[in-house]
């Protein structure tokens, strides 16, 4: 499921999103007088808690006004609409991020920090990986997140044409490594067959029906055989033995994956230098 941000009334979402803004980027009541029963706040957190519990496929207006022990009817007078909603909600769930890391230890150091923070936080929130990113929200929340990332690429000192791809290489990286580990818990949840299950079902069955296998992909083979970290490698860090296989791959794949790419900004540095 893909879900298109900012398919609301633009002016009504935009007004929503940059809300009350204070200079320091905190929200302010706009009138003065008693709190009331409702709020835009109330609704969006109620929304986030809807999609962290049961997903974006069920989310709706009604969802989150029984949440609230209120009618969807009365939750429009604050929130236009769910296209509105789901805006509000990705943009709110960002400020979780965080937007402080020291430099002093280098650049390569606070980016490992963002990566695996922003790897967490896409973990906890599945949702927002199906809000698509071909259209951004253009909210608050995910402008001080692209800030706080490029804060740590310019210590780099690269200039701004290569950082502007860099952006883009390390978002979808790092969005990407957890959508796997995300759809895969989804799998599991959704059919009742664990990953493991599945692999050795259908697995097992190659022998049968492809008796020829490793003469005709030879190379996937070698990947696998000579790839496979061993199971009593000493000197790798200690693994949760309840967490799936699937999902400690694709640990591993991060960290190898962002190494890489991290070697390849130092590489550029060198380049430029």
């Amino acid at each position: 499921m893909v879900v298109f941000a900012g398919q609301g009334d633009a002016r009504r979402s935009m007004s929503l999103l940059w809300r009350a803004e204070g200079p320091t980027g905190t929200r302010t009541r706009r009138w003065p007088g008693p709190k009331p029963a409702l709020s835009a706040e109330a609704i969006i957190e109620a929304g986030i808690a809807v999609a962290d519990a049961d997903g974006m496929a069920a989310l709706s207006m009604r969802a989150v006004g029984e949440r609230l022990g209120r009618t969807a009817m009365a939750l429009y007078t604050y929130v236009p609409g769910k296209s509105e909603l789901v805006d509000l909600m990705y943009d709110q769930v960002l400020a979780e991020l965080p937007t402080d890391y020291d430099l002093t230890p280098g650049w390569r150091t606070a980016l490992t920090s963002w990566a695996e923070d922003t790897w967490e936080f896409y973990l906890r929130h599945p949702w927002v990986l199906q809000v698509s990113q071909a259209r951004p929200v253009l909210g608050p929340h995910e402008y001080r997140g692209l800030e706080t990332l490029l804060r740590l690429l310019y210590a780099t000192e690269l200039s701004s044409a290569v950082l502007r791809r860099v952006v883009g290489v390390l978002v979808h990286f790092v969005r990407g490594s957890a959508q796997t580990v995300a759809e895969a818990r989804q799998a599991a949840a959704s059919t009742g067959v664990s990953d493991e299950e599945w692999w050795q079902a259908r697995s097992a069955m190659l022998d049968e029906v492809v008796p020829d296998f490793a003469e005709r992909f030879p190379l996937l083979v070698r990947l696998e055989t000579e790839g496979a970290a061993p199971e009593t490698d000493e000197s790798a860090p200690e693994t949760d033995a309840s967490v799936p296989y699937l999902e400690r791959e694709a640990r591993k794949t991060f960290e190898v994956g962002l190494g890489v790419i991290l070697d390849g900004i130092e590489a550029a540095i060198h380049k430029a230098d």
